[in-house]
C-alpha cells in the first residue's frame, strides 16, 4: 500500500466502531519506520478533533485501519443558550 492510499483511510477501534480517518503520518526519516498517525475525529459537520496514535496501536491495515485499542467517543457538549432582551423605543 502506498502512503497516499493510506491517508484518508477509515479507522476503526478494536470494537469495530468507526472513529475517524487517517489525517497524517509521522515517520522517522533515518529508519523509515512509522512512528505515529494523526487520527482526525469527526465530531459534527463543522468540528473536527485530532489525536495521535502510536503505530504499535494499529492491529491491521487493509480496507480499514483497525486499532488494537478503544477510542472513547467524546461527549457532545450541550449548547449554551443565551437570552437577550431588545428594547425598542417609540418615537411618539
Amino acid at each position: 500500500m502506498k502512503i497516499r492510499n493510506f491517508l484518508g483511510s477509515t479507522v476503526l477501534d478494536k470494537n469495530a466502531n468507526e472513529v475517524g480517518k487517517v489525517g497524517d503520518i509521522d515517520f522517522n526519516p533515518e529508519t523509515g519506520a512509522f512512528e505515529t498517525i494523526t487520527l482526525t475525529l469527526q465530531k459534527n459537520i463543522f468540528s473536527k478533533d485530532e489525536i495521535e496514535i502510536k503505530f504499535e496501536d494499529i492491529a491491521t491495515i487493509g480496507a480499514y485501519v483497525i486499532l488494537n485499542k478503544e477510542i472513547p467517543k467524546q461527549e457532545e457538549k450541550e449548547e449554551e443558550t443565551v437570552e437577550a432582551t431588545i428594547e425598542v423605543e417609540d418615537d411618539e
